[in-house]
């Protein structure tokens, strides 16, 4: 028996999607929406890689708001995380639940601090308990004489606070906000127990961002990282406690037996929680994770730019058969769940490939570690502005990783000799690269043009339609610009 495959491992660069007859007459009549779950609609099919250098917080709310998703990465301790998914549900919703509240006798320098620590503009003043007893806001300290001035000499009182019930509508809210020129809004029961708060802001984010993907709270979405060891399992739970859309199983090698029993515990423990599981890069691996309860799978096996994954190891599958072959494991299921390719995007043509293959989202690292919503200041390099993108089996990822254990267990460091870490990754810089929103703006703008020439509508309708050719150098070269003095 040969143990050399007869068909070809395939990438983006070896093919071309052939054009067909396209009933669309402008690139905007497509629909870009698509499945990250069978539970979760997303309007654009990209998110951003749970890697330290891309997603945390501020990424995760760029994304959602654009109609993506952002995945926290793990590499922090349990509680750090929880934070994170907090700081992006409070980021958009009609009613903030839970508002930021400062006791009546702090400083207003202690309720300044408070509301730079937590990016709001105002506190709710409460007894300590539910009772409402004043708002401050970032105006009455701003034009306070003393910073030294205690809350309550400056905080608005409950007979001059214009207030609603729990079931006002955004209409209504919208209505009390332009008559009475305030911009917060206490909610409040018919007890007058403080239940909620809503402000201006939360009134015009949905005009703002109409794409946003929300949760049936009109909160955004976010997904979270989590490992394969028993301890993680509490780290889900506290994290779907907190708000988290979908847990990401983030494990370099997805076929395993303990990332299989992790989904099946999961399962178990959580029943509604969307999973989302991989990496896997053949039929076997994605069948197989199916079948054990994943709500999806990531698709990749060293296709990353700064994964070295099938340099140190041998193993691997090109990106585009991998997207292929796991869409095929994932029918001999018998279940739908969607497919995440993760890794290899340069382009969006690259998307629109990966899409066309048979993935129903992309998972995007390095493109989006350049931006400035990712985590980390930008640094001159070169007379360049630049920032720092890491694999998350390179070596800098993997003391950081035992870094972060350390801080909740004392015993961590000792696991693992830190001169003993075999690096499948590296740490590089990438061109700084502006909001993120540009970058999508960009690979959307391609997808709807991709979409057009394949003689699509949908996505759906993309990858029934798509035929690939593959082509030889010359054709690539003849792909890109070429013959040409580049300005």
């Amino acid at each position: 028996m040969s143990k050399i495959r007869k068909t070809r491992g395939l990438t983006f660069d070896d093919v071309l999607l052939v054009p067909k007859r396209s009933p669309v007459s402008s690139r905007q009549d497509v629909d870009t929406s698509t499945w990250l779950t069978p539970a979760i609609c997303l309007q654009i099919p990209i998110l951003s890689a749970n890697m330290d250098t891309v997603t945390e917080a501020t990424m995760a709310i760029a994304m959602a708001r654009a109609g993506g998703l952002g995945v926290l990465h793990r590499f922090m301790p349990v509680a750090a995380q929880v934070r994170q998914v907090r700081r992006v549900k409070r980021a958009e919703g009609f009613v903030v639940e839970h508002p930021y509240a400062v006791n009546q006798g702090a400083t207003l320098a202690e309720a300044a601090e408070l509301m730079a620590r937590y990016e709001v503009g105002g506190l709710v003043v409460t007894n300590g308990q539910t009772k409402l007893i004043g708002l401050v806001t970032q105006r009455d300290i701003l034009l306070a004489p003393s910073p030294e001035l205690k809350v309550r000499d400056v905080m608005t009182l409950p007979d001059q606070i214009i207030s609603v019930g729990p079931d006002v509508t955004l209409d209504e809210a919208r209505a009390v906000l332009y008559e009475h020129r305030v911009e917060k809004l206490p909610v409040l029961d018919e007890e007058g127990n403080l239940v909620g708060l809503i402000t201006a802001q939360d009134v015009i984010k949905p005009a703002r961002f109409p794409l946003a993907v929300k949760d049936e709270r009109s909160r955004l979405r976010v997904g979270a990282a989590i490992g394969v060891r028993p301890e993680d399992r509490e780290r889900a739970g506290a994290l779907l406690e907190a708000g988290a859309d979908v847990l990401v199983l983030d494990i370099a090698h997805g076929h395993a037996d303990h990332c299989i029993e992790m989904i099946r515990a999961l399962r178990r423990e959580y029943p509604q929680a969307q999973i989302i599981a991989g990496n896997v890069a053949t039929r076997e691996g994605a069948r197989e994770l199916a079948e054990a309860g994943a709500d999806a799978i990531k698709v990749g096996i060293g296709p990353g730019s700064i994964c070295t994954t099938r340099v140190v190891t041998g193993f691997g599958v090109p990106q585009l058969t991998a997207i292929m072959d796991s869409a095929a494991g994932v029918a001999d299921s018998g279940r739908h769940v969607p497919i995440i390719a993760d890794g290899g995007i340069r382009t969006s043509g690259d998307m629109v490939k990966a899409l066309a293959a048979g993935a129903n989202t992309v998972m995007i690292g390095s493109l989006f570690a350049g931006c400035e919503e990712a985590p980390g200041a930008p640094v001159i390099r070169n007379g360049q502005k630049v920032k720092v993108v890491r694999g998350m089996a390179s070596l800098g990822a993997a003391i950081s990783r035992q870094v972060a254990e350390a801080a909740e267990d004392e015993s961590a460091e000792d696991q693992q000799d830190w001169d003993k870490v075999v690096p499948e990754g590296v740490e590089a810089v990438v061109p700084y690269r502006g909001h993120v929103q540009e970058i999508l703006y960009q690979l959307v703008g391609g997808l709807r043009s991709g979409l057009s020439y394949g003689g699509a509508t949908t996505i759906a309708e993309l990858q029934e339609k798509a035929e690939f050719i593959e082509i030889s150098p010359a054709g690539m070269k003849e792909s890109a610009p070429h013959d040409v003095s580049r300005l």
